[in-house]
């Protein structure tokens, strides 16, 4: 199994699964592909048009992870598979995403 992050020298890509149109905001738990690949499992209220799905993720894991919404992006676009590039201390940064999703 592999961690749901990648570690960068200005930050971490964040691995996730967006779930638009949902009853709450939250990051759920760490789920695992058949190829052994991780992503955390996300979902937001607003709906997946102009981007207004990716934004609210972008803020959703700025608060969890106490970091500015400009400090996050999302790649992904469309995809429900999608990279979330956190700039910041690498080390803290990872701290954060692991306290998360501790047991």
């Amino acid at each position: 199994m592999s961690a749901p992050f990648r570690m960068r020298e200005n930050g971490v890509d964040l691995f996730v699964r967006l779930t638009p149109k949902s009853s709450v905001d939250r990051l759920d738990v760490v789920e695992t592909l058949a190829d052994g690949r991780s992503h955390v499992k996300a979902r937001v209220r607003a709906v997946p048009e102009n981007g207004a799905a990716n934004q609210a993720l972008e803020r959703l894991v700025a608060k969890a992870l106490g970091v500015p919404a400009s400090a996050v992006s999302v790649a992904g676009g469309t995809a429900r598979l999608k990279t979330l590039r956190i700039l910041g201390d690498p080390e803290a940064l990872v701290t954060g995403v692991e306290a998360l999703f501790q047991n």
